[in-house]
C-alpha cells in the first residue's frame, strides 16, 4: 500500500508543470482585466522613471565631457548640461559666437573652438565663463583678439587667425596666464601696443611666429622661460630687446633676416640654454657666448657666416665653470669647415655634437 501511494505522488509530480515565481507585480499584473491596476502601475513607472543626463543632439556626451567636433555645425548647440567642464567644438562651421551661447557654463574650464569660420565673438560671450583655465581658438577669421576675455585663463590659443593688432587692453588682468601661442597672424610691430603684455605676470611660454614683425617686441614679461619669434622678418637683436628677461631659457629666431646680434644682449639672458639662430643672414658668431655661464645650444646654420675663431664659443683655458656644449650647428655657412681648429670647441661636452660642413649626417 505505502509503495503504491509513493508511485502515484512520483507520476503527478512527473506531470506537473514547471514552477515559476511569482513577485509582486506578478500578482498585480495578473488581476482582472478592466480593475485598473494595471493602468496604474504602467502610470508609476512612467511618472518615477529618471530623465537621462542632457546631450545635444549628435555630440557625444561623458561625464562632464561634451565632444561636438566634426559635425558640420553652424552654431553653438543650445542645450549643453550646466556643469560642462570641457566643450569641443573644433572643426565645424561656427561663423560667430552669440553673448548668450555659453550663459549656464559657470563651471567651464576648457573651451576649444579650434578650425571653424568664425569672424565675431560678441564681447559679453566669455563674460559667465569665470572658471575658463584654456581657451583655444586657432584656425579661424578673427580680425581682432576677443574682447573681455576671463581673467583666470592660464592658456589661450589663437595661431593662425587674420589679427593684426593687439592692443594695451587686450590681457588686462590677465595675470594667471601661462601659455600663449599668436602665431601665424598678419601683425606687424606698429600693431602691437606699448605694454601690451605687461599685465602678464605669470606667462612662461610666447609664441609668435610666423608674422610680420620686424623687431623683437618691447616690454615682454620677465616671467618668460620661452620666447619662439622663428618665421617673421626681424633683421636684428639688439641689447636693449632682451633686457630684464633674466628668467629666459630658450629663444627661438629661426627664419628671420638677422644680420647681427648686438654687443651685450647675451648678457641680458643670463640663464639662456638654447639659442636658435638658424637661417638667418648673419656674417659672424654671435658676441658674448664664451662668457655666457649655461649656455648649451646653439644653432647657427644655414646663415652666412665666413670665419669661426678659436674664441667664438668657449673662454680662453680649460678650468671654466661654463656649461658644456651639447649641440653647435653651423653647416650650411661659407666657413671652409677644414680650416676651423679643434680648440674651437674644446668646450663642446662631444665631437658628435658639432655639425660643420654642407650636410647633416643621418
Amino acid at each position: 500500500m505505502r509503495s503504491a501511494c509513493l508511485s502515484l505522488l512520483l507520476v503527478t509530480a512527473c506531470c506537473a508543470l514547471p514552477f515559476r515565481q511569482s513577485g509582486f507585480l506578478d500578482f498585480m499584473m495578473e488581476d482582472e482585466a478592466g480593475s485598473g491596476l494595471t493602468d496604474v502601475i504602467t502610470d508609476f513607472s512612467v511618472r518615477t522613471m529618471p530623465e537621462g543626463p542632457k546631450c545635444p543632439f549628435r555630440c557625444q556626451c561623458h561625464l562632464r565631457v561634451i565632444q561636438c567636433s566634426d559635425l558640420g555645425l553652424k552654431a553653438v548647440p543650445e542645450d549643453i548640461p550646466d556643469d560642462t567642464s570641457l566643450l569641443d567644438l573644433q572643426n565645424n562651421k561656427i561663423t560667430e559666437i552669440k553673448e548668450n551661447d555659453f550663459k549656464n557654463l559657470k563651471g567651464l574650464h576648457a573651451l576649444i573652438l579650434v578650425n571653424n569660420k568664425i569672424t565675431v565673438i560678441h564681447a559679453k560671450a566669455f563674460s559667465p565663463l569665470a572658471k575658463l583655465q584654456r581657451l583655444y581658438l586657432s584656425k579661424n577669421m578673427l580680425k581682432d583678439m576677443p574682447a573681455n576675455m576671463p581673467k583666470s585663463l592660464q592658456e589661450l590659443r589663437i595661431h593662425e587667425n587674420a589679427i593684426a593688432k593687439i592692443k594695451k587692453s587686450t590681457f588686462q588682468g590677465m595675470s594667471h596666464v601661462i601659455v600663449m601661442e599668436l602665431g601665424s597672424n598678419p601683425l606687424k610691430s606698429a600693431g602691437i601696443e606699448a605694454g601690451a603684455f605687461s599685465d602678464l605676470k605669470r606667462v612662461s611660454y610666447i609664441r609668435i611666429a610666423d608674422t610680420n614683425i620686424t623687431e623683437i617686441p618691447k616690454g615682454l614679461p620677465t616671467s618668460l622661460s620661452e620666447l619662439h619669434l622663428d618665421g617673421n622678418k626681424i633683421t636684428k637683436v639688439t641689447a636693449d630687446s632682451l633686457k630684464g628677461l633674466k628668467n629666459l631659457a630658450k629663444l627661438g629666431l629661426s627664419y628671420n633676416e638677422i644680420s647681427s646680434v648686438e654687443n651685450g644682449t647675451l648678457a641680458n639672458v643670463p640663464h639662456l640654454r638654447e639659442l636658435h639662430l638658424d637661417n638667418n643672414a648673419l656674417t659672424s658668431v654671435p658676441a658674448g657666448l664664451p662668457d655666457h655661464k649655461y649656455i648649451q645650444v646653439v644653432y647657427l646654420h644655414v646663415n652666412k657666416i665666413a670665419a669661426v675663431g678659436t674664441e667664438d664659443f668657449c673662454p680662453p683655458g680649460f678650468n671654466t665653470k661654463k656649461a658644456m656644449y651639447s649641440g653647435i650647428s653651423l653647416f650650411s655657412n661659407p666657413v671652409p669647415y677644414w680650416e676651423v681648429q679643434p680648440i674651437t670647441f674644446r668646450c663642446v661636452f662631444d665631437r658628435s655634437a658639432i655639425q660643420l660642413g654642407n650636410y647633416r649626417k643621418k
